[in-house]
């Protein structure tokens, strides 16, 4: 199990300060969570990840129950053991799946529309059903990615498979809907949802910490009435899931009608959420703990973060460049390598370049959310 103590509460917003204790570490929150979709950050070694002052990781259950397979991570020993983090784990439920195979892929779109291309005029209804996935009382059925072979992962199953992997923190079951979903097929949804999640409290065996998803769209009593239901389970935090419409404004509003109705005591994570300009607004609206990939994969694509804005280090500029990425990032890669070199190996497709990049890039979102929290202990937020 978990435990969560809150250090401080702002009194300029609902930011506040806190301690995560599991069983294999203490977060202190806010806290950024790097994606581990499979058990790894991808180029980098555990050893590496935890120098980039990582606190906490989550990995995505439904690729580990296709590769190796939750029974062989469990045989390893469960997540920890497995890739070797000594750091606090969470899995998702698989549940995002089934937006992004079915109608995120249906229709080319993410969970917020406007940070995302393709945007269409479609839109999901009552009675709508994506190409790729056949969504039950029971569960989802789909077609594997990798071999066509068929799936089915329910809120029984996503227990289990989880429980087989061994995180610390693991997330009931959830139609992520998309974001460009009427209110009535959002509310059909929220209710399967909800049924869901009450199965998975129920079916849980084992003493990890089962987070509640809080969906509901963009919809202001759906996400009222989720936030109430999820709350008064026996869950030991909180996932706010799901579209969050067209802006950042308006996952804000989402975010103020959600955060009331959750327990103070209980952890809040974000789901999928963690772009730079997003981390202040987030932290503001009461969010723990959130996880994101854009600092890893914007970094495989030769995108460097830095205090001066974004650098694609691709571009044939940086090739006579001897600055260091950031001169004031204290990371390992800042210290010892030079923009010209590591655009050189961007440019000859050499792996060494995406994993210097990661390594930066991890180090920098973790420290601007480290700034944070001294910005709410210096009471400036």
């Amino acid at each position: 199990m978990i435990d969560f103590k809150i250090l401080k509460k702002s009194k300029k917003s609902w930011a506040r300060l806190g301690l995560l204790k599991t069983p294999h570490g203490v977060v202190e929150t806010p806290a950024l969570v790097p994606v581990a979709t499979k058990a790894v950050i991808k180029t980098l070694t555990s050893e590496e990840v935890r120098a980039t002052n990582t606190q906490l990781t989550i990995s995505n259950t439904f690729h580990l129950h296709l590769k190796p397979g939750d029974k062989i991570v469990k045989k390893a020993g469960g997540i920890n053991e497995f890739m070797k983090a000594d750091w606090p784990t969470m899995t998702d439920s698989g549940g995002f799946q089934v937006f992004s195979l079915g109608f995120g892929q249906d229709m080319q779109v993410g969970k917020i529309l406007k940070y995302f291309p393709g945007k269409t005029d479609v839109v999901v209804e009552t009675g709508s059903k994506s190409k790729s996935v056949k969504i039950t009382e029971e569960g989802v059925h789909f077609r594997s990615p990798f071999d066509g072979s068929k799936l089915f992962i329910g809120p029984k199953e996503s227990i289990k498979f989880q429980e087989n992997i061994g995180a610390d923190i693991i997330y009931a079951f959830d139609e992520c809907t998309p974001p460009l979903s009427t209110i009535d097929y959002a509310a059909k949804s929220l209710e399967l949802t909800h049924r869901w999640a009450k199965i998975c409290v129920d079916s849980k065996k084992t003493n990890q910490a089962l987070y509640g998803i809080v969906q509901g769209s963009r919809y202001q009593p759906l996400r009222e009435k989720a936030s109430k239901y999820i709350d008064s389970l026996d869950v030991a935090g909180y996932g706010i899931g799901g579209d969050l419409g067209e802006s950042r404004d308006s996952m804000d509003d989402i975010l103020s009608w959600v955060i009331p109705n959750l327990q103070d005591g209980r952890p809040r994570h974000m789901l999928g959420i963690g772009y730079l300009e997003d981390m202040e607004i987030i932290i503001k609206r009461g969010i723990d703990t959130f996880d994101c990939t854009v600092p890893t994969h914007f970094a495989r694509r030769g995108i460097a973060f830095t205090s001066k804005g974004k650098l694609d280090l691709k571009k044939t500029r940086f090739l006579t460049d001897k600055n260091p990425i950031d001169k004031s990032c204290l990371c390992n890669t800042c210290q010892v390598y030079k923009r010209n070199y590591i655009s050189h190996l961007f440019r000859g497709d050499e792996i060494t370049a995406m994993r210097l990049v990661t390594f930066h890039n991890l180090f920098y979102f973790n420290k601007v959310v480290a700034d944070i929290r001294q910005k709410i202990k210096d009471g400036k937020i």
